[in-house]
């Protein structure tokens, strides 16, 4: 009967063996030989066919324990090769949200004509100062002009048809028909001759608002066209010294912004530079207007498209600029401080992970092996996570995905989402 065992467990008995060291442990491969009186005159052959059997037991034996061995040794190796550990300590942390804006000025103007009209002139140009009331531009007023002139006229001719049918009708000459038709045509022609008057009025152009002219103003004899929906913007002027950023913040961060809350941001044009801001306003509608439910036809076609995006909320912030360093239409990367925390218990952020019951980290012992420890987080910076309970300071614990010691196999990498 072909065995192999540890070399301790071996009793003195008659057996044919061969014994062998492997990872410093002793084991016995052989055939027991249950021997009787009769049987020790077995020939020679049978004996020599009884070793190479053991032979044969013996290397498949030595492949098995030892290829087994080596593999637990290997994986053994590299699970702590792998495990590269992070102090449990305390500093400030702070929580952002982060965004993406434009730089704007906080009061501006689009100066648009009141008429339709070529223009004229123009007296200003980009980067110009201007002073509200100052005239900025003017229209071609000879057809606003010969239409006052006529209007004029109308009015003297039906001042003197009013004053008669006025007299006739006091020294009962005339009807109350006749004074009445006198008055009526005299007020219209009153009320357009100042239509007419306001419109060459409205050929003189003048600033709304203090400021200066950002980007360049419309030519002469560009075609001005009034309008309430797509009327021509001869100029634009804004406010430089006090600017703003416009920027859009997910629906999942939307709840953690609030005013006052203190911003950071910086410019693609100073790369070592960093600015401040501060949220002064909050868009209480998304960006796309979903919530309208006036159009069934945009409803539908919102409806579907929200469900395929992120929906964004405008958030308006006041921006530090006294150098005048900033310039209106650049991109502006916002880190919005939403909570902060002095002298927190931190760890990286790499090294919490996740599963059913919550958020757990790999806590290193003293022999190397590793333990699941539950914890319970606070606030997220971009590379650290506040431990409320859990740990204490001092501890260490596994900054990588490897599953060692008590861990579940199955449990999600990575923090939770903020």
């Amino acid at each position: 009967m072909p065995f192999c065992a540890e070399k301790s467990l071996i009793r003195a008995i008659p057996y044919d063996i061969l014994m062998f060291k492997f990872f410093n442990q002793s084991f016995i491969c052989g055939i027991y030989l249950p021997l009787t009186g009769d049987e020790m005159k077995l020939d020679v052959n049978k004996l020599k066919k009884k070793r190479k059997l053991l032979i044969v037991v013996f290397l498949i034996h030595v492949c098995a324990i030892g290829g087994y061995l080596y593999y637990q040794h290997t994986v053994t190796a590299q699970n702590m090769k792998a495990v590269e550990m992070a102090d449990v300590t305390r500093m400030n942390i702070k929580s952002t949200v982060s965004a993406t804006g434009t730089i704007s000025p906080v009061n501006s103007v689009e100066v648009s004509p009141k008429i339709t009209a070529r223009i004229s002139t123009v007296t200003v140009k980009e980067n110009d100062s201007v002073t509200k009331g100052e005239v900025v531009a003017t229209l071609d007023g000879k057809d606003f002009e010969a239409k006052r002139d006529q209007a004029q006229f109308k009015v003297t001719n039906a001042q003197l048809k009013y004053e008669r049918a006025k007299y006739l009708y006091e020294t009962g000459a005339g009807s109350k028909q006749d004074y009445d038709d006198a008055k009526f045509n005299y007020d219209t022609a009153i009320s357009n001759l100042s239509e007419a008057e306001s419109d060459v009025a409205e050929t003189v152009i003048t600033a709304p608002m203090s400021g200066t002219v950002v980007g360049e103003p419309k030519t002469p004899g560009t075609m001005a066209v009034q309008g309430n929906s797509n009327p021509t913007v001869i100029m634009r002027i804004a406010d430089t010294a006090t600017k703003q950023i416009v920027a859009k913040i997910d629906e999942t961060d939307i709840g953690k912004i609030k005013v006052g809350q203190d911003a950071v941001f910086t410019v693609d044009t100073y790369t070592n530079k960093t600015f401040t801001a501060r949220v002064s306003k909050i868009s209480q509608t998304d960006t796309g207007n979903t919530w309208d439910t006036t159009d069934s036809s945009e409803t539908t076609s919102s409806s579907s498209s929200s469900s395929a995006s992120v929906i964004y909320y405008y958030v308006t912030l006041d921006v530090d600029d006294p150098n005048d360093d900033l310039r209106l239409g650049m991109t502006a990367r916002v880190d919005i401080n939403t909570s902060q925390k002095d002298n927190a218990l931190v760890i990286p952020i790499a090294a919490l992970k996740t599963n059913n019951n919550g958020s757990y980290v790999l806590l290193v012992k003293d022999d190397g092996s590793t333990e699941a420890v539950n914890v319970t987080t606070g606030i997220y910076s971009d590379e650290y996570v506040e431990i409320i309970s859990g740990l204490s300071e001092g501890d260490k614990v596994s900054v990588t995905y490897t599953s060692a010691g008590k861990s579940s196999s199955n449990n999600d990498q990575g923090p939770p989402p903020m």
